[in-house]
Formats: C-alpha cells, sequence, structure tokens
C-alpha cells in the first residue's frame, strides 16, 4: 500500500521530498471540503506540520487534530513542531507571542496561542492520539530532546536540523509526533 504524507502549512520550502507540499488555501486545517476533496478517511500514513498550530486557537487547534485523527491510518502520526512557550529566552518570547512583536506583515502577527508541552499534548489528546515528546522545555526552561528520524518528516527549525540552534540553543521548537492508536 502506498503511503501518503502530507506537509500542510509548507509555504515556499519542500524539506521532505516525496511528500505532498500544501498550503492553507488547497487544504485548510479547519475546512472539512478541503479534506474530503482530496484524501479519504483513514488514508493518510504522516502528517507534518512545522509552526501552523500557533495559528489557530485553542479550539481550532482541537478540530484540527480531530480532523488530522480521522485522515490518518491507524498508526499513522501528526509531527508537529510550535513555538515552545517554556523557552526561557525574552526575545524569542517577544517574537512568537500572540499577536508577534509588532509588524502586522510579521509571520507572528497572526499568532492566535503560545503552546507549551503541557498544552500541545492535551490538544492532541484530547483527539484522541498517543503523544510523544521529541523536543521541548519544561516549566523551568529545561531543554529536553528524544532521538526522532528525519525520514519520518524534517522540521528545520529543531534543535538537530536548524543551524542557528547548533551550539547555544537559540531557536527551539516544541516538537511532537501524535499517534492515531
Amino acid at each position: 500500500m502506498k503511503e501518503t504524507k502530507i506537509v500542510i502549512g509548507a509555504g515556499p520550502y519542500h524539506n521532505n521530498p516525496g511528500w505532498i507540499h500544501t498550503d492553507e488555501q488547497e487544504l485548510d486545517l479547519l475546512i472539512e471540503e478541503t479534506w474530503a476533496t482530496m484524501f479519504n478517511e483513514g488514508s493518510i500514513s504522516a502528517i507534518l506540520a512545522e509552526h501552523v498550530w500557533e495559528h489557530l486557537t485553542a479550539e481550532e487547534g482541537l478540530e484540527a487534530a480531530m480532523r488530522c485523527y480521522r485522515y490518518l491510518r491507524k498508526g499513522g502520526y501528526v509531527r508537529c513542531a510550535v513555538p515552545d512557550g517554556y523557552f526561557p529566552d525574552e526575545s524569542y518570547q517577544h517574537i512568537v507571542q500572540i499577536g508577534g512583536p509588532g509588524p502586522e506583515d510579521h509571520p507572528a502577527a497572526s499568532h492566535k496561542i503560545v503552546h507549551t508541552y503541557k498544552s500541545l499534548t492535551e490538544m492532541f489528546s484530547q483527539a484522541g492520539f498517543e503523544v510523544k515528546l521529541l523536543e521541548y522545555c519544561d516549566e523551568n526552561g529545561q531543554f529536553h530532546a528524544s532521538e526522532w528520524d528525519e525520514a519520518k518528516g524534517v522540521i528545520f527549525r529543531s534543535k538537530k536540523v536548524d543551524p542557528r540552534n547548533k551550539g547555544v540553543l537559540t531557536f527551539p521548537s516544541l516538537m511532537v509526533d501524535a499517534v492515531k492508536i
């Protein structure tokens, strides 16, 4: 059986060869019709979303997670990365805050939430997923990382891949694999 792997909100970046790269206009996490016209329920093996979920409210995030759950096959997963609300750097938090740092054309201007490992885990768990933490900061700002396979979806803004994070951690992401059980 052919594996269907998709990237949500890919923009101009194609970091995952062999995956279907989509933008909001063609595949919107909040619009069922965009999913139903492209995929059958239970047909997707992997969904990658790098810095997408922070552009959704908590309620929209849960709705999107539930939609992903329906379209994933059993054992499929969402690899999700968002800004980390527990990363202890004031300038980082200023950039990723709700509404962004100021200019309306800044990519973070449409941020609606800043997740922590607790809120992201809870959201995906409520949608039925088993959540594996890959990279995250805890309440004390301590960074934690588990080994993860880039072949299962590259997250550029990660400790493992982003050259800005070699040596001193400057722009981490909170990363999870949410697995359909």
